[in-house]
């Protein structure tokens, strides 16, 4: 059985959002955005990654939910 990922976004004014199953999509809509772009930040090595969206002038980190203990 297939679980579900769900999401959880922090912006950088620590307000917290959570219970997202598509993150891109449930952070436009509880914002009233129509419109997002992608953060990435620099890795040391070299490149990038992504790290969240820029939404409604709110810098937001995705994160993975994952239970501690299986």
């Amino acid at each position: 059985m297939k679980k579900n990922k769900v999401y959880m976004g922090v912006d950088q004014y620590g307000d917290t959002y959570h219970g997202l199953k598509h993150p891109r999509k449930d952070l436009m809509g509880r914002l009233g955005s129509t419109h997002a772009d992608i953060m990435y930040c620099d890795l040391k090595g070299g490149g990038s990654r992504r790290k969240g969206y820029v939404i409604a002038h709110r810098w937001i980190d995705v994160y993975e939910v994952r239970p501690a203990y299986k």
